[in-house]
C-alpha cells in the first residue's frame, strides 16, 4: 500500500522523504489556507519535492471551471492529479480531462454508488472519506471494504486513496482490505512507527550496552 500525507506544509513533506516511505501528497484549500501562503508557491515546492502524484483541487461548481482550473493545475507537473468533486458536473469534467491525458481523483466519495460512478467516467483514483463516514455513526472501513470488492468483482483500474483517516488502525485495516493508497495527515503517519515495547527496548538495549567493556563507539 502507498503512503500519501495529506498536507500543505512543506516541511511536513521533507520530513515524510527523509523516512524514504512518502509515495504522494493530497492537498485540498483548506490544508493550504492553514500555510498562510500564496496556493501557487506552495503546489510548485510541493511538485518540486515529490516524484509520486500530488493532488490539488479545483474550485469550480460546474463543469467548464473544473475543466479550465484543471488544465491549469496540470501545468504546474507532469505528476499532478486534479481532484473533481463527485457531482454530476464533476463527472463531466472527469470525462474530458481524463480524455486529454490529465489524471483525475473524485473527493468526498461516501457511499459505493459513487465510487462506482467516478470509476465508470473514468476517474484515475477515487478518494472515499472513512473518517468523516465514522462522525456520522457509520462504518467508514465497511465504505472501503465494498468499494474494494466491487472495483475486484469488475476488474476497475481505478485507484483506491483512504482518506479523512483518522488513526492508525484506519491504516492497518485499509491495508489488510488491500486499498491502493492511504493518505494521513502528518500527526498519523508519525504515530506508525510507535509502540511502547520498541522504546522499552531500546531503552534497556542502551542500558546493557553501558556495561560492554572496550566499546568501539
Amino acid at each position: 500500500m502507498q503512503f500519501f500525507l495529506d498536507t500543505g506544509h512543506v516541511e511536513e513533506i521533507k520530513q515524510a522523504l527523509e523516512w524514504g516511505i512518502l509515495d504522494g501528497v493530497t492537498t485540498n484549500p483548506s490544508l493550504i489556507s492553514k500555510t498562510g501562503r500564496p496556493f501557487l508557491d506552495v503546489a510548485k515546492e510541493i511538485l518540486q519535492l515529490v516524484d509520486g502524484p500530488v493532488s490539488l483541487e479545483t474550485v469550480s461548481r460546474d463543469a467548464e471551471g473544473m475543466v479550465k482550473e484543471g488544465k491549469m493545475l496540470a501545468e504546474l507537473g507532469d505528476n499532478v492529479v486534479v481532484k473533481i468533486p463527485m457531482t454530476p458536473e464533476g463527472m463531466k469534467a472527469v470525462q474530458i480531462l481524463e480524455s486529454e491525458g490529465i489524471p483525475t481523483n473524485v473527493t468526498l466519495v461516501f457511499s459505493p454508488t459513487q465510487a462506482l460512478i467516478a470509476a465508470k467516467a473514468g476517474a484515475s483514483f477515487v478518494s472515499p472519506f472513512v473518517g468523516r463516514v465514522d462522525d456520522v455513526s457509520n462504518d467508514g472501513m465497511k465504505l472501503i471494504r465494498e468499494i474494494k470488492q466491487i472495483f475486484d468483482n469488475y476488474e476497475i483500474d481505478t485507484e483506491i486513496i483512504v482518506a479523512s483517516v483518522r488513526h492508525p488502525m484506519h491504516v492497518v485495516e485499509a491495508a489488510l482490505i488491500g486499498a491502493d493508497i492511504c493518505t494521513m495527515p502528518f500527526e498519523v503517519l508519525k504515530r506508525l512507527f510507535q509502540h511502547p515495547l520498541t522504546d522499552k527496548g531500546i531503552e534497556l538495549f542502551l542500558k546493557d550496552w553501558e556495561k560492554v567493556p572496550g566499546k568501539p563507539f
